[in-house]
């Protein structure tokens, strides 16, 4: 859906990517479901197959955006006991670059540090994030995101119970 608009810069594709990882750093996870499409997707590939597709492969997280509304509404619950306490989650984002995109009107790259303290025990989940976005009134929204976790196993972080 490669759009006749110009593509956004890098800066632009840096302040929206940052925004969004704050959000997710301070368990603003209503705020962060806000920022996808009412048609919206968000993937977490399995290691195996970090370029997967619906239909043919199996994935950490594949929700739609109703699914991951609910699941901001579930870790912000003190039932969620995967993340009561929660964590303390920070952000690191690098290397972004704007390429266009067929799913938007543009495609965010960047890589990403993750860490995750929690019970005395700080977790490390390198990888890195495409989303495809799309202009709506006059703000970036992501019609697909998806985060590749860039290890061969998930041993030394014992789960993936938080969004990337």
């Amino acid at each position: 859906m490669t759009s006749a608009l110009a593509l956004p810069g890098r800066i632009e594709a840096e302040d929206y990517l940052f925004h969004e990882a704050d959000l997710i750093d301070t368990w603003a996870l209503d705020d962060w479901a806000g920022l996808f499409t009412e048609d919206g997707e968000y993937f977490v590939p399995a290691l195996d197959d970090p370029d997967g597709e619906p239909g043919r492969s199996l994935f950490f997280v594949y929700d739609n955006r109703h699914r991951l509304a609910e699941r901001a509404k579930r870790l912000l619950k003190p039932a969620a006991h995967a993340e009561f306490p929660r964590s303390k989650i920070q952000h690191l984002i690098g290397n972004v670059r704007v390429v266009p995109s067929d799913l938007g009107d543009a495609r965010f790259l960047c890589n990403f540090i993750v860490y995750r303290s929690r019970n005395d025990h700080t977790e490390v989940f390198p990888g890195r994030a495409v989303h495809d976005v799309v202009r709506a009134d006059g703000q970036w929204k992501i019609r697909r995101k998806r985060a590749v976790v860039a290890t061969d196993t998930l041993r030394d972080q014992g789960r993936l119970s938080f969004i990337l």
